[in-house]
């Protein structure tokens, strides 16, 4: 089996340029890059990782917190994200390690483990809060960051989200359109980000057609909680011809409340929901909702991480995917 030595006899060049092309350094030209790759794949030559780590002085391994709890990062969908996101890393020889914990005392001493015993090289921040005590943590410490989602920290920071607050806005005009007059929002608990730009968007269309925006609860993103939050709204006397919710799971819920109240769904009232998690597919009716593009998504966090690591803030520290609406009969219309 070729040595790195060999490697570098063959092609003419030192040890220490294929090291550092193979490892992907930017100050090595990316014409050798490419050859040093191509020559190290034709002799089947395979780095060792621990001597290639030790060179860095980096563990090649980026953390990932994940809550245990319903919420941003509960939903089936983000799987297939964690795919796209490992697959980028492990391309350049990052490892993607996963943590549990749950939000409060137990998720700050995750990240204070990752912190004390730079265990992770960097961490991509999940389910974003408003005000976000892991930022300053992670910055203080001096580590590379990415969040998916936003937070309303002043400190500059480096992130990727999907745009709900349009999209929310643009559900709802839509609604308005079909003749929806009283519309309601069953938001996600608001410490979060995603649900207070959610909120956001359905409030502004609202006022924008001069409509009523009193009818707003906040629930836990759940089918029962979405269940319950719907049922009260609907026991109401003035109640609602459309339902606007934060997540898929709550809307589920929300179908089911209606049809409980002898409600036709999507001809007596309207229901839609963010995600398209699998289920909203199978529904009955099935499930009016929006969604990111995944591939993307996971693709820039993971460039965006790579580019702190190697190479400093990136071009764009901030990037917002526009989102993809998904039609169908739970809001009277259908793809």
């Amino acid at each position: 089996m070729a040595s790195l030595r060999s490697l570098a006899l063959d092609l003419g060049l030192s040890i220490t340029t294929v090291s550092r092309a193979l490892d992907g350094y930017q100050d090595v030209a990316a014409t050798t890059r490419d050859r040093v790759a191509k020559a190290a794949a034709a002799a089947g030559y395979r780095p060792n990782s621990a001597a290639r780590r030790l060179r860095k002085g980096s563990s090649e391994t980026i953390a990932l917190v994940m809550p245990t709890e319903p919420g941003r990062f509960y939903e089936p969908v983000f799987v297939d994200l964690l795919s796209v996101i490992g697959e980028r890393l492990a391309a350049r020889h990052y490892d993607l390690m996963l943590l549990a914990a749950r939000p409060g005392a137990d998720e700050t001493a995750a990240y204070a483990r990752i912190i004390k015993d730079r265990r992770a090289d960097a961490c991509i921040v999940v389910r974003t809060r408003r005000h976000d005590e892991r930022i300053a943590m992670l910055q203080a410490a001096g580590l590379p960051f990415v969040c998916h989602g936003r937070t309303e920290t002043r400190t500059p920071y480096v992130y990727v989200d999907g745009d709900g607050e349009t999209g929310f806005r643009e559900i709802t005009s839509r609604l308005i359109g079909l003749g929806h007059g009283r519309i309601a929002h069953l938001g996600a608990p608001d410490v979060f980000t995603f649900a207070e730009l959610r909120a956001r968007g359905w409030h502004m269309a609202m006022r924008a057609a001069g409509l009523a925006d009193d009818l707003k609860t906040i629930c836990a993103s759940t089918e029962e909680a979405g269940e319950m939050a719907a049922s009260a709204l609907l026991a109401g006397p003035d109640r609602p011809t459309a339902l606007i919710c934060a997540t898929d799971r709550i809307a589920i819920g929300a179908v089911r409340a209606a049809q409980a109240a002898g409600l036709i769904v999507g001809r007596d009232i309207a229901v839609t929901g963010h995600d398209n998690i699998h289920a909203s597919g199978f529904t009955n009716p099935a499930l009016t909702t929006m969604e990111l593009d995944v591939r993307s998504v996971g693709e820039s966090l993971a460039d965006k991480l790579l580019c702190l690591i190697e190479n400093g803030m990136p071009d764009r520290p901030g990037e917002i995917f526009q989102l993809r609406h998904v039609l169908r009969a739970s809001s009277g219309e259908a793809d």
